[in-house]
């Protein structure tokens, strides 16, 4: 580590101290974030660290959707995200106004809604409960029996949900533009390269991959799974940031990041865009702060706090 990322290390530290701030960074960001964060987790586990904190800024390093989560159930708190444009294409891919619609013109069927937690507070506020990845089985199977179910954004995740649950749910087509670029090809090649791996897959990615993987999970159930292999390479297939963690927690593990067809890793560079000299910049100056309308705010906390209460 050179001189000057010790020195901006160290003065991040001194204003996380001097802001009474606690830095929230998510599985996806480049390491250098992921070690000098107060903690690092997957969605679920990152919103149940926003609702317990009892520090006055919270710094998140995430995308967008993420520090809004944090700033739905902590109002009175000041929420900073190091880049304000570092988005999702899930979220994207399900504009509020759109779901909205979308539910009017569907109003004889009664849908409840439930949410992939990776999108806007205004999608949110339209939903019965959200989910993430970690909890969705979970979240579904404690649906009401009576009512049909509309699943959204992510249309990878619900198809899998489905399989887990044996749940008929309609589903709002999103995809996360990291997870579909993984394709069988790709995991195949890498597979006949390392015979005897397992190859361990988030949800986002498709049926195909799905397929192939010897574990399906959250980024956070992946931990464990390599921890407790009984081989040593292990195929990752989700962004390429959740390396550094799986690295640390499971040393003796052949971590081999699972490739494209364009190339040996993927990135998410929304997840990317986040820096050590951004991180250092919104700690000092408290910019960019994430702000909701407290109407949309109030409707989405809901949702946000069923889902917490019913993951325990």
């Amino acid at each position: 580590m050179s001189t000057t990322s010790l020195d901006l290390r160290e003065d991040i530290l001194r204003l996380k101290k001097e802001r009474n701030a606690v830095i929230l960074a998510h599985n996806y960001q480049t390491g250098d974030i992921q070690d000098i964060a107060d903690y690092v987790g997957d969605s679920l586990g990152l919103a149940y660290r926003a609702q317990e904190t009892d520090a006055d800024v919270i710094a998140f390093c995430g995308v967008h959707f993420m520090a809004e989560t944090a700033k739905i159930v902590n109002p009175n708190k000041t929420v900073v995200l190091p880049d304000k444009d570092a988005g999702c294409s899930l979220e994207e891919s399900c504009p509020a106004d759109e779901l909205e619609k979308y539910l009017n013109d569907n109003k004889e069927k009664n849908y409840y809604v439930i949410a992939y937690i990776n999108c806007s507070a205004g999608v949110k506020a339209l939903c019965d409960v959200i989910c993430t990845s970690g909890n969705a089985v979970k979240i579904v199977n404690k649906a009401p029996a009576d009512r049909p179910i509309l699943f959204v954004p992510d249309a990878n995740l619900g198809a899998w949900v489905m399989e887990q649950t044996g749940r008929k749910m309609d589903l709002w087509q999103g995809a996360c533009y990291v997870h579909v670029e993984f394709t069988r090809e790709s995991i195949n090649k890498i597979k006949s390269e390392y015979p005897d791996a397992l190859v361990v897959a988030h949800p986002e990615c498709t049926t195909a991959v799905r397929l192939l993987a010897d574990e399906v999970c959250s980024t956070e159930k992946m931990i464990a799974f390599c921890q407790n292999a009984p081989v040593k390479n292990i195929i990752v297939v989700t962004e390429s940031g959740m390396l550094h963690r799986l690295q640390k927690e499971a040393p003796d593990k052949n971590l081999i990041a699972g490739p494209t067809d364009r190339c040996a890793c993927n990135d998410c560079h929304f997840m990317k865009m986040n820096t050590m000299q951004k991180l250092h910049d919104c700690l000092e100056k408290l910019e960019p702060q994430v702000e909701l309308p407290e109407d949309i705010r109030k409707r989405a906390e809901a949702p946000l706090l069923k889902m917490l209460e019913q993951s325990k």
